[in-house]
């Protein structure tokens, strides 16, 4: 049995020339929270659409449970559950109702699993509120009772929380969290909201304008994260150079053409400096700082930050 419930291979969609997702392989491990992060408009998406088999790539390979998603769809998309964009919910009917009809096209059998869906996400059973007098945190949580009606294995999630407040975000991800650690399921988020991936998943793919920069468990992504040595000199490409042949290539950065980073702590600071000072650098600025996940995105997406 493979530990990953989705694997793809070089996944790639393509408008006419422009690459919406760009040889993307991604890993998510069977019972844990993926988190997949990146601005609006990054490809994430498209991704998801792709992996429920709603729009078809223009290559790359897609394995679900273990098996190939092309070939295999009416035995495979039945064991997952989605929520892609806003489900078409009627109006003028209740939850109930809205969810027995989706019941009765997807075959699902009797009103135990639309009361369990909706026990699930705290919404009451055969309620008189319509659709149209939901509060967007009621709706967002009927359209997940949906997404797991069927019980299915697999979830994949896209901005679930896009739109709440904040006591509506907390409850999502409680919720959410709860279907993982207490149902067993696997999930796949999308989020551009860094704050609350770093709440709720397990493992972390960064993707900016379709490729995928890093994936990482969310320990390891602190870890990298958390602490860099930041220089202020008089030019920056010399110091790379310096660097490079004096202290074999660590990970850097060149911000600009005055500052640069070190993304190895444990380096002799001290060293360093008078390696730059010897070789004619002013260095105006050393110290060891901490970074935020918010700097490291902007640091590995080359751009601005995330929300």
């Amino acid at each position: 049995m493979s530990k990953y419930i989705i694997e793809t291979k070089n996944l790639t969609k393509q408008y006419g020339a422009a690459k919406s997702v760009a040889d993307l392989s991604i890993h998510v491990k069977r019972g844990r929270i993926y988190g997949l992060l990146g601005r609006n408009g990054a490809g994430k998406t498209t991704t998801m659409k792709m992996l429920l088999g709603l729009t078809d790539p223009t290559a790359g390979e897609i394995r679900i449970f273990g098996k190939p998603l092309h070939g295999n769809e009416k035995n495979l998309l039945p064991r997952i559950g989605s929520l892609i964009e806003a489900p078409g919910f009627y109006p003028n009917l209740t939850g109930t109702e809205n969810l027995r009809i989706f019941a009765t096209l997807r075959g699902v059998p009797g009103r135990h699993a639309i009361k369990d869906a909706l026990d699930l996400v705290g919404l009451p059973y055969r309620d008189k509120k319509l659709f149209s007098q939901y509060s967007l945190g009621m709706k967002q949580r009927l359209a997940i009772a949906l997404a797991v009606m069927h019980d299915p294995e697999l979830l994949i999630l896209d901005e679930p929380i896009n739109g709440l407040d904040p006591i509506g975000i907390a409850e999502v991800r409680a919720f959410i969290r709860s279907l993982c650690e207490e149902r067993g399921k696997t999930i796949l988020i999308s989020s551009h909201i860094l704050s609350e991936i770093a709440l709720l998943a397990d493992d972390i793919g960064i993707i900016d304008h379709g490729a995928l920069l890093e994936e990482e468990s969310l320990a390891e992504l602190e870890k990298k994260s958390s602490r860099h040595i930041r220089f202020t000199v008089s030019d920056t490409a010399q110091a790379a150079r310096i660097l490079e042949v004096g202290f074999n290539g660590p990970r850097y950065t060149v911000q600009d053409d005055r500052r640069l980073q070190i993304h190895d702590p444990d380096l002799p600071v001290g060293r360093i400096v008078s390696a730059f000072v010897k070789n004619g650098l002013e260095v105006s600025e050393a110290c060891i700082c901490e970074e935020s996940l918010e700097d490291y995105f902007k640091r590995v997406t080359g751009g601005e930050g995330i929300a």
